[in-house]
């Protein structure tokens, strides 16, 4: 579902990072550890197809990202991979439904107020379907940046950091709620961070 090989990429006037290979199967849940520095955002970008590697592959449900064009690329990220940003990166000006709206239609996808509302009430945020982002705690906030993850039913979720700023009762509930939302819609989870309290909970884990 989830495979790379030979890795390699480097920002300008910077070393070059290379990374393990990388096979997550369709359904399974996986821990990417690392401390700061060591390349994990940059990985996970890689995986989602924010930055474009210097050499080797990343596949997505058999799809090679770099044979995609920049216009493809979006439109395949947008259906198949739910990306879970340190920052959630919300539209300000639309309200909490309209940001998942356009999650959707970014995707190419038909609109389904029925099934943001469904999502964002089995979050338990439906109350906050007309509120502005700027309106909403922080764990509210990322309850809806987990909806917009989601809303698409993908098949591939990565998460970058969701524990790193929560405390230990937070931080459990969050990976509770992500691995029942991807167990539901059958997705394969990536949890990128340097948080270890999570090494416990993770069969499979991959170390940078």
């Amino acid at each position: 579902m989830l495979h790379t090989a030979n890795l390699r990429f480097s920002y300008t006037g910077a070393a070059l990072l290379q990374f393990p290979d990388i096979r997550c199967e369709k359904g399974e849940h996986w821990l990417l550890l690392g401390q700061s520095g060591s390349g994990k955002t940059t990985l996970l970008h890689l995986l989602g197809g924010l930055l474009t590697a210097h050499s080797g592959t990343v596949q997505v449900a058999g799809t090679d990202l770099s044979r995609l064009s920049a216009a493809k690329l979006d439109r395949f990220r947008g259906k198949h991979i739910g990306i879970i940003f340190q920052r959630a990166h919300f539209v300000k000006a639309l309200t909490v439904a309209e940001n998942l709206m356009l999650a959707q239609q970014l995707a190419g996808v038909p609109i389904s107020k029925s099934r943001i509302e469904a999502l964002l009430e089995h979050l338990n945020v439906g109350h906050k379907l007309h509120a502005k982002p700027d309106r909403l705690s922080q764990g509210e906030q990322q309850r809806v940046a987990i909806a917009r993850a989601l809303v698409n039913q993908p098949a591939v979720i990565l998460a970058d950091e969701p524990t790193s700023a929560l405390d230990d009762v937070n931080c459990e509930e969050v990976i509770q709620l992500l691995e029942r939302e991807a167990q539901a819609v059958g997705a394969t989870l990536l949890v990128v961070t340097h948080d270890g309290r999570l090494r416990a909970r993770f069969e499979r884990q991959i170390q940078l």
